[in-house]
Order: structure tokens, then sequence, then C-alpha cells
């Protein structure tokens, strides 16, 4: 995820301007950090005051989001941040039951003992933490599973898996994990590097699809959880 965090751009001079990726990564870092809330406004000339910019830019780094599923831009309503909803995560989590496979297929043919290693000394600090940091654990789950793949020759699929990894870690920080996928998480990564250590591509495949559809199915859960006690709210 980016670094660039929710700080102000360098004020933009006369007949220079802030790159739109710089304002794309700033504007992101709030979405998905949760300083811009589901379905607020994202009006172009606040944001551009806010980051001492242009329109323009603004306007690029929104487009950009819109194609990432993270804002919603409607003719004649403008931008807001897209909410977090059952529908959005189906769609992101489809990413991943695509790519994953893919990308793990290669690491598991040419996994060296080193490699083997980092991903064994991943697994024993999320051990070690044993879910007492949501934040944390996210993190080293992606370095876990970003060890698997970075090394893959395709760069466009290893950046498309890591954009939708990025989304999906954000929202697993909002979401409480169940004891029952606590325990999952453990077993079925433990599974993952014994197949690879044994460079099984067909078991490690199997594993990691087994794993990344019970992680989606277990965000969509919680979610719906969420929303049952949101309406329940409500209605008291």
């Amino acid at each position: 995820m980016s670094n660039t965090g929710p700080i102000a751009i360098a004020a933009e001079k006369e007949g220079t301007g802030t790159s739109s990726s710089s304002i794309y990564d700033a504007i992101r870092h709030d979405i998905l950090s949760g300083a811009l809330e589901a379905n607020a406004r994202l009006k172009v000339s606040e944001l551009a005051r806010t980051h001492n910019t242009s329109t323009n830019p603004v306007r690029e780094a929104l487009q950009q989001l819109r194609g990432e599923g993270l804002v919603l831009i409607t003719p004649n309503q403008g931008a807001r941040v897209r909410p977090i909803d059952m529908e959005f995560v189906r769609d992101v989590a489809e990413v991943g039951y695509q790519l994953e496979p893919y990308l793990l297929r290669f690491f598991v043919e040419t996994a060296s003992a080193e490699d083997i290693a980092e991903l064994e000394r991943i697994q024993s600090e999320i051990e070690a933490l044993n879910f007492s940091d949501k934040a944390r654990h996210t993190e080293l789950n992606h370095q876990f599973h970003e060890t698997m793949y970075d090394r893959h020759y395709n760069r466009v699929a290893f950046g498309v898996w890591r954009q939708h990894r990025e989304i999906l870690g954000s929202i697993s920080t909002r979401i409480p994990i169940a004891i029952g996928r606590q325990e999952a998480i453990i077993t079925e990564h433990r599974a993952l590097i014994a197949a690879i250590k044994a460079q099984d591509v067909a078991a490690a495949v199997t594993v990691l699809d087994q794993h990344i559809q019970d992680a989606g199915r277990h965000v969509v859960d919680q979610l719906r959880i969420a929303e049952a006690r949101a309406s329940h709210r409500r209605i008291g």
C-alpha cells in the first residue's frame, strides 16, 4: 500500500504540476485507510485545494480510482467513495481466484530453500502475533502471499493482484476474524508451505484455492453480520 498517507502534497508552482499519480496515491490511501468514508463526496475543487494542485490531476486520479472500483462517478452528481458492500467484495475477490493460482504455479516450480525459509519466517511471525493486532496481521499476510507472487515474470498480472489485494487488506482490517477462520489461516498456510517444499504444484494450488475462497466467504459473512447489526440499531 502507498506510504504517501493523508498528507498535503507540495504546493504546485506556476507552470508545473503535481503529477496525477501522486494525487492518485494520496486519495487512494485516504480511501483505503478510511480517512475518506464510504459514500463521501469527492469534489474536484476541494481535493485540488487539499492537495495544493490544479483540478486536472484530480480528475485524472478520480478516473483511475473509478477504474479500480474505489470511486463511483455519476453524471450530474459527481464522484463519491464506493461503499464496501458484498457485491464489491465478491468482484475484488474473484480477481484473486483467477490470478493467485496462476502466480503460485511459477513460484512452486522455481522456489529455492531460501524462498521457503522466508515463507516460514513470515508464518512464524504470524503465529507469534496470534491475531492480536489486525493491521499487523494483514501486513504479514500480504507479505506471505507477495513473497510467492513477486517473482513472476508477468508484471501486469502481479500488479493487478497486488492492487486488489490491498483493497481486500483494507477491508480485512475493519472486520473481526472469527476464531475458526484464524485456525484455518494457520493450517492452510502451513499446508501451502509443505506443498511448496514438495514442489507439488497440484497440491499447492488445491490448498490455495480453498484458502482464498474461504477468505472471501469469511469477509462476506462478516459484512452480512455488520449490516444486520446496523439494521437492528436503526430499527431499535
